[in-house]
């Protein structure tokens, strides 16, 4: 038998704890993949190198607040700056509450200008600027309820009532676009309409927006650019706080509190249970195995290679469970990633997650083993014969 062959087979003498072992490391590893990818996300941000040049004007003291409207042309005097356009956080709900997906007002070219991962068009760009209650979807979102270009989607508004009273937002769908990553593909995404309809249809609040978006002339000036215009505004009723795309999704999801220290913890606390867990069934094996490894050294194993069998079963048992647990944590991830990237952008298991959990499991079999290798190594073949 080779000594893979064996230590697989001294692993799985006791079959029902092993497996139950195994699937306790599994779990482990599950949530860890899911925790730790949720978490990159927010540190990230979510955006790729298409955002790089981009710069984000919100609020200063919180995205409830608004800026005006007017405040965009103040902003596109500001030197270094190449373009800039506006969206607000519209709200509202299609047919059911679980339908959930973002849907901002905005200015059709200027937007579709400035972000120039999504594409649409140029048709159906033109429609979306000429009608009035023009609307446009990502393609995946249009495919996942059914819409056909020229359909009337209704959304009833939830912050934004109409200047009649009514609730009820009827928008014409004019035409779909491609976003530059998966989004498209999993059905979510951003869904646009047109802000003058928007400006002038709401009860309330005219001439505002919730921020604005800037592209720079050069990304290395993004910081003087970004001070520029937050000292344009410190003295007025309308302060802003401007930061790149990628650090301005940082903060937003900062909001919902220390994500990285939360998962940090909560991992911690897995980990230091699971590490009590094989280790103490490591160490129940190694005692019903005594007699047998000290007829192992009687047949020749020196005490080196019968402590490094001992060992490679705790790293075996470490490494199959994270394995499988980073492939079952991936799947599901799969799963969830339409809802959750429609707030913090594309969320994806990635390599340096995968790498992290194989060096932990990797860690957590040497770990838990190295004591009862140690005993192995140590064992006098008369005292363990004895003890039989």
């Amino acid at each position: 038998m080779s000594g893979v062959g064996l230590v697989w087979s001294n692993l799985f003498r006791k079959k029902v704890r092993t497996v139950l072992t195994l699937l306790s490391v599994l779990v482990a590893f599950v949530l860890f993949t899911m925790l730790r990818s949720v978490a990159v996300a927010f540190d990230s941000g979510g955006f790729g190198p298409a955002g790089v040049d981009r710069l984000q004007v919100s609020p200063k003291f919180s995205i409830i607040d608004p800026l005006l409207i007017s405040q965009l042309r103040e902003v596109e005097r500001v030197p270094g700056v190449a373009a800039v356009t506006h969206a607000d956080w519209f709200g509202g709900i299609y047919q059911d509450s679980r339908n959930f997906f973002p849907k901002f007002p905005v200015s059709p070219k200027s937007y579709f200008e400035m972000f120039s991962e999504f594409a649409i068009d140029p048709d159906q760009l033109e429609a979306f600027q000429n009608t009035r209650t023009g609307a446009v979807a990502p393609a995946g979102m249009a495919a996942r309820f059914g819409w056909e270009v020229g359909d009337k989607i209704p959304i009833e508004g939830d912050i934004y009532p109409k200047l009649d009273g009514s609730r009820l937002w009827e928008f014409d769908l004019v035409g779909t676009y491609l976003h530059g990553d998966r989004r498209d593909e999993t059905g979510s995404g951003v869904f646009l309409f047109h802000y003058d309809y928007f400006d002038e249809a709401k009860q309330f609040g005219q001439g505002q927006v919730g921020w604005l978006t800037v592209r720079v002339e050069d990304p290395e000036q993004a910081a003087e650019v970004a001070s520029a215009i937050d000292a344009l505004f410190e003295n007025s009723l309308n302060p802003t706080r401007t930061a790149t795309e990628d650090e301005a999704q940082r903060e937003f999801a900062r909001q919902q509190g220390d994500i990285g220290l939360m998962t940090t913890g909560i991992l911690a606390a897995v980990f230091f249970t699971i590490l009590l867990l094989t280790g103490n069934t490591m160490a129940q094996s190694l005692r019903e195995r005594v007699p047998e490894l000290a007829v192992l050294k009687t047949f020749g194993f020196t005490d080196g290679s019968v402590a490094l069998l001992v060992l490679a079963e705790a790293v075996l048992l470490g490494v199959v469970g994270g394995a499988l647990g980073v492939g079952l944590g991936t799947l599901a991830m799969m799963a969830i990633e339409p809802q959750l990237q429609q707030f913090f952008g594309l969320i994806e298991v990635t390599w340096p997650v995968v790498a992290s959990a194989l060096g932990i499991a990797l860690l957590l079999g040497l770990v838990v083993g190295s004591v009862p290798a140690l005993t192995a190594r140590r064992l006098s073949i008369v005292d363990a014969l004895r003890a039989r």
